[in-house]
């Protein structure tokens, strides 16, 4: 009822005194009705300034679309809330997406209040050109309260109705164990919606030791040139011992460390040309070449292996545990001069420099790894170091051991580790060169093809890595979770994506994929360092799970029992579907073997892990708390 203040004081009862008792109906009919369109015309008025808003949240792999909605790829399963209740364990990160939703173009401001740490990022929609649609990835942070307007300018989407925010929630190990609450706000206009935040944090603490190293891989540094014009204005070339450069490395090291993993940045080319910031400079030839400066060098390494560069992290500071030498065949010695007494002298004589000075500056918890590279089809050299093809090749790396023994004394406390990359004759080289190679990283698929592998290198005292490629954009959410979870059940000790840093010439507005690049440069955003992406996150809460898991398997002695459960959780299968067996192809030799013979004989077991879903993981990390609290 429209409560009309003239007919409460008596003016149309005046008027109708005044007149016929028709007439005086008629009158006050009429001015009611004025009105009452009076007042809806307000009302609509004040709609058409107020749009409709709406504020609800989505778990972590269920990403939002830029109208609102989840992308297709991660939709089945998938399911707005009108509140968030999460449980989480202690020493680690619980984490949602918040959409913030207008029906028309207007200003808004979203809060956050929560009694907890808490990270807010606003996630970035990249238009991705392989399939022509929009994917949040790469997240930039803000501060609460964060005002702007739909559609975002920079943003560029002309449709966009819809905002997202990607929360982190840190849970200090200290934490009592309780229900934390808080609450998210959005404001537009005179309209306001917020909705709950609760968190139970269990007695849980996640170990500091990861289940499985997660290593993400780079090569060199111009790429930082390209990302960072601004921050290295002037650096036409890299300027030897910048602090700038040495900073903005140091951050990438960091921002991967803060997700738990490990950053690798091969510092030489496949023709054995080393960068200046990768190694100290060297002087003489023969029996007197030796380092003339190790300053710059230090400059770069010294915070990394001594572990300051990682200061006010939540994982507290320590020194990297994995860095390449910048070793290879034209480093230190040159290989116009290879079989000859000087290029062993010239080695011999820098690589025992090398130790002693990592000795007297106590960088021993990090493992150098003598490393190469290159192959033969490249040009530099007439052997393949990386994934050896051709079994001659293996001479090479058995004269390199030689040599590192021969520099390095066997009771050093400096760890020196000779790793080879390895794929078509993995089988052939864990036989030829034991006791050569003692740190093993393979193609993943492939070595799914030696079952017990892993176990047998390792018994041994070798260190087992596998590699492979980053999941894309427009790959389901989950698939970031597979390969780390994969090397749990397989029993390896780690998982390089190859190629991290590398987001392509427009990641903004015409993403590639994204199958390159888990970190894309803040420059753009005012903020000169890099900034973490939604896989990467994803990628960090996966590995939480992952060491709770490892500890309750190893403290129960329940090992099999624990991932039997939890692949069944995560894609309904059983222990031995993650286990292949040896295809056809390995009774050709190797040399008759191409890289569509690989796809064809991967294909197979690659199917097994094509049905996954966005609720996966969840199911699985469900259980790994279910399993501290028993």
């Amino acid at each position: 009822m429209i409560d009309n203040p003239q007919l409460r004081q008596g003016g149309a009862g005046a008027l109708a005194r005044a007149r016929p008792p028709g007439r005086a109906l008629q009158i006050a009919v009429h001015s009611h009705k004025r009105k009452t369109t009076r007042i809806a015309s307000i009302a609509l008025l004040t709609a058409a300034l107020c749009p409709a808003i709406d504020l609800r949240a989505l778990p972590e792999f269920s990403r939002p679309n830029p109208l609102g909605g989840v992308v297709e790829i991660d939709r089945p399963g998938s399911k707005f809330a009108d509140a968030i209740q999460l449980t989480a364990a202690r020493g680690a990160y619980a984490s949602f997406h918040l959409v913030a939703k207008l029906d028309r173009p207007s200003n808004y401001e979203v809060s956050l209040h929560f009694p907890l740490p808490t990270d807010i990022y606003r996630e970035w929609f990249h238009f991705n050109t392989p399939d022509k649609k929009y994917y949040p990835d790469a997240l930039i942070p803000i501060r609460s309260p964060y005002r702007s307007k739909l559609p975002e300018p920079d943003n560029r989407i002309s449709q966009q109705t819809a905002q997202a925010f990607w929360i982190d929630i840190w849970i200090p190990a200290a934490t009592a164990p309780s229900v934390y609450r808080g609450e998210a706000r959005l404001t537009s206009g005179s309209e306001h919606k917020s909705i709950s935040i609760e968190i139970n944090v269990t007695p849980a603490v996640v170990p500091e030791k990861d289940a499985v190293t997660l290593d993400n891989n780079s090569y060199g540094t111009s790429w930082l040139l390209d990302q960072y014009p601004k921050t290295l204005k002037g650096l036409q070339t890299i300027a030897a011992g910048d602090q700038k450069l040495f900073k903005l490395i140091h951050q990438y090291h960091k921002i991967f460390y803060d997700h738990r993993g490990t950053f690798h940045q091969l510092g030489y080319g496949h023709a054995g040309k080393v960068g200046p910031e990768f190694a100290p400079e060297l002087t003489g030839t023969g029996a007197q070449k030796h380092i003339a400066d190790w300053s710059r060098f230090d400059r770069h390494y010294g915070p990394l292996l001594d572990g300051s560069a990682f200061q006010g992290s939540k994982r507290g500071p320590r020194p990297i545990p994995y860095v390449y030498l910048p070793i290879n065949p034209e480093w230190p010695a040159t290989f116009l001069w290879w079989g000859e007494p000087g290029y062993e002298a010239e080695f011999v004589n820098v690589v025992s420099e090398m130790e002693r000075h990592f000795r007297e500056k106590n960088w021993t918890s990090t493992r150098f790894e003598m490393f190469f590279n290159h192959k033969k089809r490249y040009k530099g050299f007439p052997w393949d170091g990386d994934e050896v093809r051709f079994s001659r090749d293996n001479s090479y790396l058995i004269d390199y051991r030689r040599m590192l023994d021969k520099a390095v004394p066997a009771n050093s406390p400096v760890q020196f580790v000779m790793r080879a990359d390895s794929s078509w004759t993995m089988e052939q080289q864990f036989e030829i060169l034991k006791g050569v190679i003692n740190f093993w990283v393979v193609g993943e698929g492939s070595f799914s093809w030696y079952p017990g592998a892993a176990q047998q290198l390792k018994a041994r005292g070798d260190t087992v890595w596998t590699y492979g490629g980053t999941p894309l954009v427009q790959n389901i959410s989950t698939a970031i979770t597979l390969n780390p979870l994969r090397s749990w059940i397989t029993g390896v000790d780690g998982f390089v994506r190859w190629q991290t840093v590398a987001p392509g010439a427009d990641p903004w507005y015409q993403l590639e994929g994204g199958g390159e690049v888990l970190v894309y440069s803040g420059e753009r955003f005012g903020r000169p360092e890099p900034q973490a992406s939604i896989r990467l996150k994803l990628q960090r809460n996966c590995l939480q799970d992952l060491a709770l898991l490892e500890e309750a398997a190893a403290q129960k002695g329940q090992r099999a029992q624990i991932q039997q459960e939890v692949v069944k959780r995560y894609n309904g299968t059983s222990l031995a579907a993650w286990r292949n067996t040896r295809p056809a192809l390995l009774t050709k030799p190797v040399l008759e073997w191409n890289n569509a013979d690989f796809d064809d004989a991967l294909k197979p077991f690659e199917a097994r892990f094509s049905n996954l879903e966005s609720g996966a993981w969840q199911r699985v990390r469900d259980y790994a708390l279910s399993l501290e609290a028993k």
